[in-house]
C-alpha cells in the first residue's frame, strides 16, 4: 500500500502544478465559474441570512428543477440561456407561492416553504423521469442538475454566469444602504418613505438569479450551503455588515478556487460537493479559532473573567475584613489601615468558595502583586496596589447599592447581590458617571451605603499611603 501511494503521489503533484499553470482551458472555465458563483452567492446570501430567511435559497433551488425540465420538454434543448430562463420562471413561481400561502392561509412561513420545496422538487423529478423515456437527442446530463457537474461547463455557460454574477454584485453595491436598512430595521425604512416592496422584489430577484446560475456547478441539493455557509463563517470575523459581506465573498471565492483545484486533481470528485466541504471546513475553523467570536476565544475570555471575579471577590473580602478589624474601630476619624494579615479561614468565613479555588486565587494574586506574604503562617495582607484596587471595588459596590436604593427605590436587603455582579463590570468612567448621578464628590469619604457602611474615598491611593506612614 505504501508503494502504491508513492507511485501515485508524483501524478497528483503534477496535476496540481498543471492546474496552476492554467494549461487546461476546461479547468480554467470551471475555476472561474466556481469563483464567481462563490462570491456572488455568498454576498447576496448574507441578506437572506440577516432577514432570517436562510432556507429560502434551498427552496428556490428545488423550485428551479421543474423549470429546467419544462424548458427541455417544450424546446428539446438545454442551452444555458434556455435553462436559465426556465429555472428563473419556476423559481419565481416558487417564491410567489412561499409568500402567498402564509398571507392567505393559517399556514406558517416555514411550513409554506417546506410545502413549496417538496411540491416543486417532486414535480421536477416526475418531469425528469418523463424525459428519460422520451426519444429525443440531448437529454443526457439533465440529471446532473441535482448535484451539479461543473466539468461539463462550456464557455457559453461561463459568459452567462459572469454576466449574472456581475449584475448581482453591482446591484448590491448600488442598493447596499437600502438593503441594509430593510434588513435591520424594516419599520424605520418604511417611515423614511422607501418602497419596501420594490427593494424586497429586487433582493428576491438577485437571490433567484444566484441560485439559478449555481445549479450546474453545485446542483439543486447543495445550493443552500453556498448561499449561507460563507456568511455564517464570516460572522465570526467581523461586526459590520460591509466587512461581513466582503469576508463572505472572499470565503466563497476561495472555496470555489480550492474545490476546482481538488476536482481537477481527482476527476471522480465533482466540484460542487467539494465546494460545500471546503466551506464547511472554513466554517469549522472560524467557529473554533476566530479571535473575537470563536469558541476557543470565548472559552479563554470566560476563563479570564472567572479568574478576575475570584480575584476581585477576594480583594473586596480582605477590604471588609480590614474594615471590621478592631484596629480600625475608629477609622471614620482616621485613614483605614488595609495591610492587616488574614488567613484562609478568615476569608472563607465571609466568602463562600472551595478551598482549592481560594488557594489558587491567593497564589495568583501574589504573583500579580496584589497580596504580600506575612510572618503569620498561611496568612496574607493587601499590598499597596491590592489595597488601592480593593478600595475602588468597594466604592463601586457601595455606590451601586446607593444608586439602586435612591433611583430604583429598592430595599437595602435586595441590592447587595446585584451590586456583587455589577462591581466587576463597571469601568472608571461609569463609576464617575454614577457619582455625578448621585451628586457625590470624589473626595467625600464619610458618606454611607444603604447598610450604614462608609463609602471609600476616590482618593484611595493617597489614603492608603497615609495609613502606611
Amino acid at each position: 500500500m505504501t508503494s502504491d501511494f508513492v507511485a501515485y503521489s508524483p501524478d497528483y503533484w503534477a496535476l496540481f502544478l498543471e492546474f496552476w499553470r492554467f494549461e487546461d482551458a476546461n479547468a480554467v472555465w470551471v475555476m472561474v465559474g466556481s469563483i464567481l458563483l462563490g462570491i456572488s452567492a455568498s454576498v447576496i446570501g448574507g441578506f437572506a441570512f440577516l432577514r432570517k430567511r436562510s432556507l429560502m435559497g434551498d427552496a428556490l433551488a428545488h423550485a428551479a428543477l421543474p423549470g429546467v425540465m419544462t424548458a427541455f420538454i417544450l424546446f428539446h434543448a438545454h442551452t444555458p440561456l434556455l435553462m436559465f430562463f426556465g429555472a428563473l420562471i419556476s423559481s419565481f413561481l416558487g417564491l410567489f407561492l412561499m409568500d402567498w400561502i402564509p398571507k392567505h392561509t393559517k399556514i406558517k412561513p416555514d411550513a409554506a416553504m417546506a410545502i413549496t420545496l417538496s411540491f416543486f422538487f417532486a414535480l421536477g423529478l416526475m418531469e425528469l423521469s418523463y424525459i428519460q423515456g422520451m426519444e429525443v437527442a440531448g437529454k443526457s446530463g439533465l440529471d446532473k442538475i441535482l448535484f451539479g457537474q461543473a466539468a461539463a461547463m462550456l464557455p457559453s455557460d461561463i459568459y452567462l454566469l459572469s454576466v449574472v454574477a456581475v449584475v448581482v454584485l453591482v446591484t448590491v453595491a448600488v442598493f447596499f444602504q437600502k438593503f441594509r436598512l430593510i434588513a435591520f430595521n424594516r419599520s424605520y425604512a418604511q417611515s423614511l418613505g422607501l418602497n419596501i416592496a420594490f427593494y424586497e422584489l429586487v433582493l428576491a430577484l438577485l437571490i433567484v438569479m444566484s441560485v439559478v446560475i449555481g445549479l450546474q456547478i453545485v446542483g439543486v441539493v447543495l445550493m443552500a450551503a453556498v448561499l449561507l455557509t460563507p456568511v455564517a463563517a464570516a460572522r465570526f470575523w467581523g461586526h459590520s455588515l460591509s466587512m461581513m459581506l466582503l469576508t463572505a465573498g472572499f470565503i466563497g471565492g476561495l472555496s470555489g478556487l480550492f474545490s476546482a483545484n481538488i476536482s481537477y486533481m481527482a476527476p471522480a470528485m465533482p466540484t460542487g460537493p467539494w465546494m460545500v466541504v471546503v466551506l464547511s471546513l472554513v466554517f469549522a475553523v472560524s467557529f473554533l479559532f476566530a479571535p473575537q467570536r470563536g469558541l476557543i476565544s470565548n472559552v479563554l475570555k470566560q476563563r479570564r473573567l472567572r479568574r478576575q471575579v475570584c480575584d476581585e471577590n477576594v480583594l473586596r473580602t480582605l477590604y471588609v475584613l480590614n474594615e471590621r478589624h478592631p484596629a480600625n474601630r475608629h477609622h471614620s476619624k482616621k485613614a483605614l489601615a488595609l495591610d492587616l494579615p488574614f488567613g484562609e479561614e478568615d476569608i472563607l468565613a465571609l466568602r463562600s468558595m472551595p478551598l482549592a479555588e481560594l488557594k489558587d486565587t491567593l497564589a495568583r494574586m501574589k504573583r500579580q502583586g496584589w497580596l504580600t506574604a506575612t510572618d503569620t503562617v498561611r496568612a496574607v495582607a493587601l499590598s499597596p496596589t491590592g489595597a488601592e484596587r480593593a478600595m475602588a471595588l468597594t466604592r463601586r459596590h457601595r455606590l451601586w447599592e446607593n444608586y439602586l436604593t435612591e433611583q430604583l427605590a429598592l430595599t437595602p436587603d435586595r441590592v447587595h447581590s446585584q451590586a456583587e455582579q455589577i462591581e466587576h463590570l463597571l469601568t472608571d468612567e461609569e463609576a464617575q458617571a454614577l457619582e455625578r448621578e448621585l451628586q457625590i464628590s470624589q473626595k467625600a469619604g464619610s458618606l454611607k451605603d444603604p447598610h450604614g457602611r462608609r463609602i471609600p474615598s476616590a482618593q484611595g491611593a493617597s489614603e492608603q499611603k497615609g495609613a502606611e506612614s
